[in-house]
């Protein structure tokens, strides 16, 4: 079963948390699927038919960091772009949370990195839950700000999944270990979360399933496996995955509707963590989203990991009026679920 709370958690007479920031910050590099099948092609030896990767996953293309740009840095980009928007300063900011699935470092917490690029003294730490990572340190934050110990907060990410891409499977058994990291891109998003009278966050719900933990991941940098190459690299079994999230996803679904008696229609957009193509298509037809609710950002960027809602976020914000809802759902690894739906101030 999971935990839920509603935006009436907040004490009498104190205002919900809301978000008036939202920025997303892509690499400039493209790569398209044709040169990565090209490039796994050469390094492998294996033969791979032409239009593969665009096939199985609807994938044409993803940005790429360049060498010199790191987790931090394109956290630091959407951060500062968040700030402007929200008309705030670094200074301003009392609560700074760095939510990714990736790192620049094992340690420190790459929060601290983030905040001396922007000349931040706010509260700084680590939030990390593989894909889930982002949509859980909103909710974080959104808890601190209720409790009183933060005034305004700061929520980061930066990804960048494809430096855990193996590009020379040796056989295609490790192909087929390796397939679910082609889908990588990379990314940063940011919010800025604040008090608010009206709307804001009014409901948010999680479901975990952690028997599934082994299904997919990167096993280096911790203390099973702290060094040796064969760990750094994204494994994961995709069908297992897709039905985890198959079996349970609907039912997280099912109670915001019930708890909050807000159907489809009721949300402007719903704004879904998004894999390959096939995937969500899936999740529209097992779950009844009319398609023209969803932001399909995957077949553009690949799965950039927890930037994703960030950036379908950052993509429909200044089309929102105050009032509209939307509903973010977000899928990770581990495996877990979360659901929030937000209302625009």
């Amino acid at each position: 079963m999971g935990i839920h709370s509603t935006g009436e958690d907040a004490a009498p007479g104190l205002p919900r948390a809301g978000i008036t920031g939202v920025a997303a910050a892509l690499p400039e590099r493209v790569v398209d699927s044709g040169q990565l099948r090209r490039t796994v092609a050469a390094h492998s030896g294996l033969a791979l038919p032409e239009r593969m990767f665009e096939r199985v996953t609807g994938i044409e293309t993803r940005r790429i960091a360049a060498e010199d740009e790191y987790a931090s840095t394109l956290a630091t980009r959407a951060a500062r772009t968040a700030l402007d928007r929200a008309g705030l300063d670094p200074l301003d900011i009392d609560l700074l949370l760095f939510a990714s699935a990736t790192r620049d470092v094992a340690e420190p917490a790459t929060a601290h990195i983030v905040q001396d690029a922007l000349g931040s003294r706010a509260h700084a730490l680590d939030v990390t839950n593989a894909c889930n990572s982002f949509v859980g340190g909103i909710d974080l934050a959104r808890a601190m700000l209720l409790a009183g110990r933060a005034h305004r907060a700061l929520v980061v990410t930066g990804e960048t999944p494809s430096r855990a891409v193996r590009h020379d499977p040796a056989d295609l058994g490790q192909f087929r270990d390796a397939f679910a990291g082609y889908t990588f891109g990379d990314a940063g998003a940011a919010v800025v979360l604040e008090p608010v009278a009206a709307g804001g966050i009014l409901d948010v719900d999680t479901e975990t399933h952690s028997e599934h933990w082994a299904v997919g991941g990167i096993a280096g940098g911790g203390s099973r496996h702290p060094r040796g190459d064969a760990h750094t690299y994204f494994h994961g079994d995709g069908a297992a995955l897709r039905e985890v999230f198959e079996k349970v996803g609907t039912c997280v679904l099912d109670r915001v509707r019930h708890r909050t008696g807000l159907g489809w229609h009721d949300f402007r957009h719903v704004l879904v963590h998004q894999v390959t193509v096939p995937y969500l298509e899936r999740f529209a037809e097992l779950t009844g989203v009319p398609w023209d609710r969803l932001v399909v950002t995957v077949p553009e960027l690949g799965n950039v990991a927890s930037a994703t809602l960030g950036i379908q976020l950052d993509r429909v914000h200044d089309q929102l009026d105050p009032g509209d809802r939307v509903l973010l759902v977000g899928l990770g690894g581990g495996v877990s679920l979360m659901t929030m739906v937000w209302e625009k101030s």
